[in-house]
């Protein structure tokens, strides 16, 4: 398995932007699938996004299309997330999550995925 660090969590005003980073160690980072979920205070874990192991595919929750954008630099062994057009209820503990995958393949259950990260705060104050 990978092993996952996020970062770039934060407190930031509705309408504005963050970028979250997601680092991961291992030399067969291409190999995975990787995708984007959070969990606010009281409520499940929910998909956010994914993307493919090449980069070529993405995939988004419908309450983020538009204002999230998912992408990966395998040279990095990292995958990102850019937040813009930031809602309060948008705050949320946001965890990166990996799986090997056979195919090009978009893994939006979390239950597919087998490494995770340990999660970074974002907070959107209205």
């Amino acid at each position: 398995q990978v092993q996952l660090v996020e970062s770039g969590g934060g407190l930031v005003q509705a309408g504005g932007s963050l970028g979250l980073s997601c680092a991961a160690s291992g030399r067969t980072f291409s190999s995975y699938a990787m995708g984007w979920f959070r969990q606010a205070p009281g409520k499940e874990r929910e998909f956010v996004s994914t993307i493919t192991r090449s980069g070529t595919r993405t995939s988004y929750a419908d309450s983020v299309k538009g204002r999230f954008t998912i992408s990966r630099d395998n040279a990095k062994n990292t995958v990102y997330l850019q937040m813009n057009s930031l809602k309060p209820e948008d705050t949320a503990n946001y965890y990166c999550a990996g799986r090997t995958a056979l195919g090009d393949t978009l893994l939006s259950l979390s239950g597919y995925y087998n490494s995770w990260g340990q999660g970074t705060q974002v907070t959107v104050s209205s």
